[in-house]
């Protein structure tokens, strides 16, 4: 039970409930557990484009390398990423940009927690650039 301010319980004492019911009278129900409130797949791929590839400077989901993302029941995101290169040595700066852009914020966040499924198959290629992507890099030079 939890005590307000006062320094009374909030709850009804189980005896107290007991007491009511089999005399007729209504019962409080406890609260029920607060849900949890599931991300959305469109939130979290907005939160992501705020993570930034070192190399590039161009976003992760612009560049293609966000494959997959599940949102399990206790708001915990899992993505299935890329990166360009196998021996990228750069995963820890995108891990740490990818837990801000996610769990940090108003409300504690976007997600409870994150994992990053690091996948090689399908390898990225410059195909799997999005439009905007294209032309982020266009305007940095790239010909692609």
């Amino acid at each position: 039970m939890s005590e307000s301010a006062t320094g009374f319980s909030s709850e009804e004492p189980t005896w107290l409930a007991e007491d009511r019911a089999s005399s007729g009278e209504p019962v409080i129900a406890p609260p029920a557990a607060a849900a949890v409130s599931k991300a959305s797949i469109a939130d979290i791929e907005e939160a992501m484009k705020d993570v930034v590839d070192p190399e590039l400077g161009i976003n992760v989901v612009d560049l293609g390398l966000v494959y997959d993302t599940f949102v399990d029941d206790e708001n915990v995101v899992t993505l299935d990423m890329t990166l360009t290169s196998a021996a990228c040595p750069l995963t820890d700066v995108i891990e740490d940009q990818t837990r801000s852009a996610l769990t940090t914020g108003p409300g504690g966040g976007l997600v409870k927690d994150f994992r990053i499924n690091w996948v090689w198959l399908p390898p990225w290629g410059p195909d799997k650039i999005t439009d905007d992507g294209r032309e982020q890099l266009r305007a940095l030079g790239f010909n692609v």
